[in-house]
């Protein structure tokens, strides 16, 4: 039972967008764990959050109480204003290579460069695993009514590793390299000039429209959000002596062997307690599980359950495992080529084994999706706005038929890494017995990348010289916005599919401008029937992401994304 004498002094003070996120838990229109999340979105600090949820007769824990199963797991966490005294030592993570000869943290598109960028860079914010808004640079964070204008106060005391402070300047320079460069989930939210500085500690941002999930898009979520100095510039790469605002120094880099960091002395949380970081390249997912085991390598912040069961087993291994957006889908062009008819589309998705995907490709560990990106873990998830798809031959032969596509001959390009050549062989097994003729053309992430997914060339629109169709991997989000703005969105930077629906658009830019919890379930059930009939990507499933490190370690900090941040991690 709701302790209204409790609960009003809050109400009272809430910004109008926390004020319906505090009604609508007292309603029991959302979840505790659900409110705990939007409640860090819309900044309502910590200590409220944990006052409000006692006023509504509950814990602040996040977990259990009957809430809907979409706790992200263990390992996420807040930035710490000091950690532990240093007890010296390093750790030794494996990881595929970077998929570019550049490093840059601005143009970077794989998370193997998010990961190595974000040990020297750092966020406004950071998105934990339990899909919270944690502090990182910025302490306090509040939107307009209209959610078209977002404040943001940053930490005092932080300075660059060079000894010059930190500054609103840093991060007004920062969103106006995002926007130049395009490579990110701003793009059509933020332009240029949007973003202001009225003192040295404050940022303010006027967006181009409403966006009630915007401090997702200045986070770990949004991965090109790092923030650099006012001086970078879209082409500099990082390497060894760059400047960073982070608890780690880069001392080398070489993109085919690995990246060795030292601590920062000028860090503003303090003192390290490990010495020395080292990331390890290791190309062959299956070599890097066997470095893990051999402890060539201390841990891994990402492996596949069908690849990785031998660490699963070890005794000597702390196994996180997340539940996350992370996804493979399988893009199908809409504007040109060999599915270019819905019918087909929707005939492939019809065709596809969702468990059995799961079960081959992920020896368990996912979640059946169904071909929209509001997956199940987001709390504006709608499950009876489509029906969800089952593996279906007959219908999909019926609607290749009906579209005179009898007899499909195409190409199925996949990266050789992880779980996709599993999940390419099904995929291309499901399609055959449609009578479809598949073949499949494997490759490494660098030519994968820039040959079938998003060529370089020709570059406008983005994507324009992608295959007919492919499947590619996305990582966790705490949101869909960087799937709907940049693989979806009409001319969206990573729209491999040349997806352009103006029903789509119209419908993000509502799902994107609902602030209160109502609209924001309504406008989402519309983007899941439009995606579902449209199929510009099939979404087989999502993935539980898993790490493994070795015992001896503590304090690392994962999040579903398959980032690790070390700087409270220590050793025995």
């Amino acid at each position: 039972m709701t302790d209204f004498n409790q609960l009003d002094p809050f109400r009272k003070q809430a910004d109008p967008l926390q004020l319906d996120l505090v009604e609508s838990f007292a309603q029991g229109k959302i979840n505790r764990r659900h409110f705990i999340q939007r409640g860090t979105v819309l900044g309502l600090s910590l200590a409220s959050i944990s006052a409000i949820v006692a006023a509504c007769g509950g814990s602040s824990s996040s977990g259990g109480g009957g809430d809907a199963a979409t706790d992200t797991g263990v390992g996420g966490g807040e930035v710490s204003d000091t950690v532990a005294v240093a007890t010296g030592g390093s750790i030794k993570l494996v990881m595929s290579p970077p998929s570019s000869e550049g490093v840059n943290p601005i143009t970077m598109i794989d998370l193997v460069t998010y990961n190595v960028c974000a040990q020297v860079f750092e966020y406004l914010v950071r998105s934990a695993s339990d899909l919270s808004i944690v502090p990182q640079l910025a302490t306090e964070w509040s939107g307009s009514s209209d959610a078209k204008t977002w404040t943001f106060k940053l930490r005092e005391g932080v300075m660059w590793q060079d000894g010059t402070p930190f500054t609103s300047a840093d991060v007004v320079a920062t969103m106006e390299k995002l926007v130049e460069s395009g490579n990110s989930a701003l793009t059509g939210t933020l332009s240029a000039g949007g973003t202001t500085a009225p003192d040295d500690l404050t940022v303010v941002f006027a967006l181009d429209a409403a966006n009630g999930h915007f401090p997702y898009l200045v986070s770990s979520d949004n991965t090109q959000s790092l923030i650099t100095p006012v001086a970078w510039t879209v082409k500099d790469n990082l390497a060894p002596g760059v400047n960073g605002t982070g608890p780690w120094k880069l001392d080398s880099l070489d993109v085919k062997t690995g990246a060795k960091y030292s601590r920062s002395d000028t860090w503003w949380g303090g003192k390290t307690p490990l010495d020395t970081v080292e990331f390890i390249f290791i190309e062959d997912t299956a070599a890097q599980v066997a470095a893990v085991a051999s402890g060539e390598a201390d841990g891994t912040t990402y492996f596949t359950a069908d690849q990785g069961e031998v660490l699963i087993n070890d005794s000597n291994m702390n196994i996180v495992e997340l539940k996350s957006a992370t996804h493979n889908q399988l893009w199908m062009r809409v504007d040109k080529g060999a599915v270019i008819d819905p019918k087909v589309r929707q005939a492939i998705a019809w065709t596809f084994d969702r468990q059995k995907m799961i079960d081959k490709s992920l020896a368990g560990y996912g979640t059946i999706a169904n071909d929209h990106v509001m997956f199940e873990l987001y709390p504006y998830f709608d499950s009876a706005a489509v029906e969800q798809r089952v593996q279906d031959i007959d219908m999909a032969k019926a609607l290749l038929k009906e579209a005179g596509a009898e007899g499909l001959s195409v190409e199925l390009p996949y990266i050789k890494a992880n779980n996709m050549t599993s999940l390419a062989i099904l995929t291309a097994d499901g399609m055959k017995q449609a009578g479809m003729d598949v073949k499949l053309v494997g490759s490494d992430y660098s030519t994968f990348y820039g040959k079938f997914w998003c060529p370089a060339e020709p570059a406008k629109p983005p994507c324009s010289g992608a295959t007919d169709i492919g499947i590619v991997d996305y990582g966790h989000r705490g949101t869909p916005d960087v799937y709907l703005n940049a693989a979806l969105q009409s001319n969206g930077v990573w729209n491999s599919s040349q997806y352009a629906s103006s029903t789509f658009d119209t419908q993000h830019a509502a799902w994107s401008a609902a602030v209160d919890v109502d609209a924001q379930k309504s406008t989402a059930a519309d983007l899941e029937k439009t995606l579902w009939n449209d199929v510009p990507v099939g979404i087989p499933y999502t993935i539980n992401t898993l790490g493994a490190f070795n015992k001896k370690f503590q304090g690392i900090v994962t999040t579903a994304m398959g980032f690790a941040f070390l700087e409270a991690a220590s050793q025995t």
